[in-house]
């Protein structure tokens, strides 16, 4: 989950929702700079957070306050293995990007346990087996997971309310073309990227949001009941070229 405090409770955002924004954002990309395979990458994208269940395990701080992904302690790595076995059903392509993307968020606790570092080298394994056998070059391949990286990382600045004040510039990341982008808000609340990396030069994404009234909870189900409850509020942002 993704979760701000706000001045009457909470505001909570799935981690599937957020990968569905990034799918957007991926989705508006300038069609002639697209990197391959654009609609597999889109896949890969929009379901690469489908690890993530916040109806299942513990969801809460010791304080008994919903907890943020960014404090979690780490994943076991049969939920990192089901996640592959979850993707292969989509194709190859997508578990690659997939792959790609848990290695990169998982190889900073190499050397942690024996169990974890037989994953990793798997996957470079398994990266390696399907690049081959699709036949696609390294550099696409990179570009295209620099490309899911990008959306990933856009997405999440937009949930965790990371936009500056006063027009001021952020680094989003480097794009499937190597290029630097950042992202600014002004202060009519719209968004420009620059370079503008999109098709249109006007659109607009959006996500649920659920809105927590309840500051402290018992028990994972509690939380888990609550949010089924819970009030949807819809967020938007409005990109426009500038």
């Amino acid at each position: 989950m993704i979760v701000d405090l706000e001045q009457d409770g909470w505001q909570v955002i799935y981690h599937r929702a957020h990968a569905l924004l990034a799918a957007q954002l991926a989705g508006q990309w300038r069609r002639k700079d697209a990197p391959p395979r654009l609609y597999e990458t889109v896949a890969a994208i929009s379901h690469h957070d489908d690890l993530e269940r916040e109806w299942e395990g513990n969801e809460l701080t010791d304080a008994g306050m919903p907890l943020d992904f960014s404090l979690e302690q780490g994943t076991s790595v049969k939920k990192l293995a089901d996640q592959i076995a979850s993707a292969r059903y989509r194709g190859r392509w997508v578990t690659l990007m997939t792959s790609m993307h848990i290695s990169r968020l998982t190889e900073p606790s190499r050397g942690t346990s024996d169990e974890l570092d037989k994953f990793l080298d798997e996957q470079l394994e398994l990266q390696q087996q399907y690049q081959q056998e699709l036949e696609i070059p390294k550099e696409d391949v990179d570009a295209a997971y620099a490309f899911m990286q990008w959306c990933d990382r856009l997405s999440l600045i937009l949930c965790q309310r990371q936009l500056p004040e006063d027009e001021r510039a952020l680094e989003v990341s480097k794009g499937p073309d190597g290029k630097r982008y950042d992202v600014v808000q002004f202060r009519d609340d719209r968004v420009t990227v620059r370079p503008w990396p999109f098709e249109d030069s006007e659109f607009t994404v959006n996500i649920e949001a659920c809105k927590l009234s309840q500051v402290k909870f018992d028990s994972s189900a509690e939380l888990a009941e609550a949010l089924q409850d819970a009030p949807i509020e819809i967020l938007e942002w409005t990109f426009e070229k500038r």
